[in-house]
């Protein structure tokens, strides 16, 4: 996310907490990342976990309709499915404008 944004803009924070082993997440998580880079309207990401499994993820995009074409790209709902089957204990998602941002 670089510091040039215009606002408003969108974020989709994805608070989860992870099921026990890797069991294919990192690589999953890796090819999300970059599929949803090369989507319109993507802006950034970012996310932090912590030793016990919580993390959140907060994702950034220019419009609400950026976030629905994200959300049915077909390779991004195999990866929830697969979240829902093995990956997550459970998870919850926030979307949010952004109508101004600071930085120090």
């Amino acid at each position: 996310m670089t510091h040039e944004t215009k606002e408003p803009y969108y974020a989709v924070i994805f608070s989860s907490q992870r099921t026990n082993g890797d069991n294919g997440y990192s690589l999953m998580a890796e090819k999300m990342e970059q599929l949803a880079a090369d989507q319109p309207g993507f802006l950034g990401v970012e996310g932090v976990r912590d030793a016990l499994g919580a993390g959140i993820t907060i994702s950034y995009w220019e419009s609400l309709e950026a976030i629905g074409n994200w959300k049915q790209n077909q390779l991004h709902q195999a990866a929830q499915q697969k979240g829902k089957q093995v990956w997550y204990q459970n998870y919850q998602i926030k979307i949010c404008k952004v109508e101004r941002e600071y930085w120090f």
